[in-house]
C-alpha cells in the first residue's frame, strides 16, 4: 500500500473546506468542521495521513514540505476553492513529478471532465462516493480498473470508468474518530454555537429531503438514508469519550439525523447512559415528546434549516416544512429545553425586498437562541443551479462558479428582478444586526457569559471577529459597486 496524503490545502484566511450540506466559505466567526470526508477513507486506507490545514495553520510551505513524503495525495476541492486547490497540486507535482494526484468533493463528482481540465497536475477524479475508490488507487491498480474514476488514458483523452455502487453496509466503514485522534488537534476546531472542544462525525449518508439548495444529498448522498446501525454507533461514542476525555460535546452531523426516527430514538436510549451532550441537524416537524425523550438522553442542541419566512418561497425549494410546523416545533424546544441553532438563506428563489423582511421578522418572532444567515449558494449539480441557469437568475456581473469573494466571504451568485446581488448581499448584514441588537438576545448572550469564564472569553473573541467579518462585508460590498460603476468618458 503507497503511502497516501488526504489533504484539505491551504486557502483564504480561516476558510473552512469541511463545511457541509450548505457552503464552503470563510464565516462570520472562527468556524471549521471536521474534514469528515475524508477522514472516511483515510480512515478505510493503511499507510495514510490526513493534513486539515486551514485550522492547524498550516501554509503552503509547509504543506509542501509534508507532501513530498507521500506517493499519492488527494484533495477534498470545491467549487469556490478550484482554482487555489489547482495551484497547490501544481506545486506538488513540480516538486516531485513522480506524486499522483487526485481530487474529490462534491465539485469533481458533478464535474469530472472539467476538474481534470483545469489543471494537467490531475491525475486522476474520483466520482460520488469515493471512499473505496481513494483506497484502490492507494493500493496501485490501475486506473482503467477503478469504478467511480476520471482520468486521462495514455493518449491524453479523458476517460470515465463505470459508477460505483452505492455503499448500502454502512457499519463495515470504519470508526473516523481514531483517524481524528492520530492526525488533527481536535481544539482546533470551533463552532460558534456548540461546546468546545467538540467532535462531529456521520452515523449515515443521505437524506429523503428534496430541498433544491442542499449539496450533498444532490451531488455524493444521495437522496436515501443510508444508516449505521445504533449499536454500531453507540459503541464508536463510547470509544470517542474514552479518547477525547477533553470533548463536551459530539455533534452527528448527518444531513437530517432525525429522518429516521425510530433509529434516532434507539441511539439517544444508548447514548442517554453515556453521559455525553450531543447535537444534530433536524427538520423542524418533531413534536414535544419526541423532542423531551431526545433531552432525557444528552441532547443539548438542535441545528435547524428555517431558511425563509415565506411559504411560496419554502414551496419551491421544496422544504418539506411549513412556517405553522416551524412555530410548533420551536415552541416544543423552548418548553423542552433544548437550544436551537437556526439557519437561513437569503437570495432564494424569487426573493423580493418583502420576503427579506418576512424572513428577518420571522427569525425574530422564533426566537432561537443563535442564527447563521447565509446567501443562496447555486452549486453545479444541485436543482438550484439548474433552475438559476434556466431562469436567468446568474448574476450578469460575474462567473457562475463565483460564489465567494477573493477574501473566502461568500458573495451573491443570484439576482432577480427589482432585487439585485449587491442588495440582497447588503441584507444580510441588516439581518444579523435586526436579530442581535435586541434586548432578548443580548441578554442571553451575557447570562452564558457570566456563567462561565472561558465562555466569557471565547464569546468576546467571537463578537470582535463578528464586527470585524460584517466591517469586511461593506468593504466587499463597496468593491463590487465600484467594479460595476461605469467608467467616466
Amino acid at each position: 500500500m503507497s503511502k497516501t496524503l488526504f489533504l484539505s490545502p491551504p486557502s483564504f484566511d480561516g476558510f473552512d473546506g469541511g463545511a457541509g450540506a450548505r457552503y464552503q466559505a470563510r464565516r462570520e466567526v472562527t468556524s471549521y468542521w471536521y474534514p469528515t470526508w475524508l477522514a472516511q477513507p483515510a480512515a478505510l486506507t493503511p499507510n495514510s495521513t490526513l493534513m486539515d490545514c486551514p485550522p492547524h495553520n498550516i501554509d503552503i510551505k509547509q504543506c509542501l514540505e509534508r507532501a513530498k513524503d507521500f506517493d499519492h495525495v488527494i484533495i477534498n476541492t470545491s467549487t469556490p476553492s478550484l482554482k487555489n486547490d489547482c495551484k497547490v497540486a501544481e506545486a506538488i507535482k513540480s516538486q516531485k513529478g513522480s506524486t499522483k494526484i487526485g481530487f474529490v468533493g462534491a465539485h469533481a463528482a458533478v464535474l469530472p471532465t472539467e476538474t481534470l481540465k483545469a489543471s494537467s497536475a490531475i491525475d486522476w477524479v474520483g466520482r460520488k462516493e469515493f471512499d473505496f475508490t481513494c483506497k484502490e488507487v492507494a493500493e496501485d491498480r490501475p486506473l482503467s480498473e477503478i469504478d467511480g474514476l476520471s482520468y486521462r488514458n495514455s493518449e491524453n483523452k479523458i476517460v470515465h470508468n463505470r459508477e460505483r455502487a452505492m455503499i448500502h453496509d454502512m457499519d463495515a466503514l470504519p470508526w473516523v474518530v481514531d483517524t481524528y485522534k492520530r492526525d488533527l488537534e481536535i481544539e482546533k476546531y470551533f463552532i460558534g454555537y456548540l461546546l468546545h472542544p467538540y467532535v462531529s462525525l456521520y452515523t449515515g449518508r443521505g437524506c429523503p429531503a428534496q430541498c433544491t439548495f442542499c449539496l450533498w444529498p444532490q451531488t455524493i448522498g444521495g437522496h436515501k438514508y443510508r444508516v449505521r446501525s445504533p449499536d454500531n454507533v453507540a459503541a464508536e461514542m463510547a470509544h470517542a469519550k474514552k479518547i477525547f476525555p477533553q470533548v463536551q460535546e459530539f455533534f452527528f452531523d448527518d444531513d437530517t439525523f432525525t429522518a429516521n426516527l425510530p433509529r434516532a430514538r434507539e441511539i439517544a436510549k444508548k447514548l442517554g447512559p453515556l453521559g455525553v451532550h450531543w447535537s444534530c441537524n433536524s427538520r423542524a416537524n418533531l413534536d414535544y415528546d419526541t423532542i423531551k425523550s431526545f433531552k432525557d438522553n444528552g441532547l443539548r442542541l438542535f441545528l435547524v434549516g428555517y431558511e425563509s419566512g415565506n411559504d411560496d418561497i419554502l414551496t419551491r425549494i421544496k422544504k418539506g416544512v411549513t412556517m405553522d410546523e416551524m412555530r410548533r416545533f420551536t415552541k416544543a424546544c423552548h418548553q423542552a429545553g433544548v437550544v436551537i441553532h437556526g439557519t437561513f438563506i437569503l437570495g432564494l428563489p424569487v426573493e423580493t425586498q418583502q420576503t427579506i423582511e418576512n424572513t428577518i421578522r420571522f427569525a425574530q418572532e422564533l426566537d432561537v437562541f443563535s442564527i447563521q444567515v447565509s446567501l443562496a449558494a447555486p452549486y453545479p449539480g444541485t436543482e438550484l443551479y439548474d433552475m438559476a441557469r434556466t431562469n436567468g437568475w446568474f448574476s450578469k456581473k460575474q462567473a457562475k462558479t463565483d460564489i465567494v469573494h477573493d477574501d473566502g466571504f461568500q458573495q451573491s451568485a443570484l439576482e432577480y428582478p427589482g432585487l439585485d446581488k449587491d442588495k440582497i448581499f447588503e441584507e444580510v448584514d441588516r439581518f444579523y444586526r435586526a436579530y442581535y441588537l435586541r434586548p432578548k438576545p443580548i441578554l442571553r448572550i451575557i447570562k452564558t457569559m457570566l456563567e462561565d469564564k472561558d465562555i466569557f472569553v471565547r464569546r468576546c473573541r467571537e463578537g470582535y471577529e463578528f464586527f470585524k467579518s460584517l466591517r469586511q462585508r461593506k468593504v466587499d460590498l463597496a468593491a463590487s459597486r465600484s467594479a460595476a460603476a461605469p467608467v467616466a468618458a
